[in-house]
């Protein structure tokens, strides 16, 4: 697994579904995973030249955010249903995709 595609998926994701979300119910909430996703954006330069200092930060905004998704939005979205718990749920998944490819760069690299 790449880190750095994955990373690129992940902050993808949490950037349009966060606009949608945010065009969806006008809550500036929904704006902190779009700020979380050029951040870790920002971080793909590093990760392809694999700087580990870039991609530790990588990794800990995206520990942040997924907790952040999981542990606080996912019960509300679970309540309300719809398209907005579709959404948590997508950048759940690939806050966890990338985690996972994060994890297994790092054993690799340690190899």
């Amino acid at each position: 697994m790449k880190a750095p595609f994955y990373n690129k998926i992940n902050s993808f994701a949490l950037i349009a579904l966060g606009l949608w979300g945010y065009v969806d119910v006008q809550s500036p909430t929904a704006l902190i995973p779009v700020g979380f996703g050029v951040i870790l954006l920002l971080c793909s330069n590093g990760l392809n030249k694999d700087n580990k200092i870039v991609a530790h930060i990588a990794v800990l905004l995206t520990l942040v955010i997924l907790v952040a998704l999981a542990g606080m939005r996912l019960p509300k979205s679970l309540d309300s249903g719809g398209l907005g718990l579709l959404r948590v749920i997508v950048m759940i998944v690939t806050s966890i995709l990338s985690m996972v490819a994060f994890v297994l760069s790092f054993i690799k690299a340690r190899r």
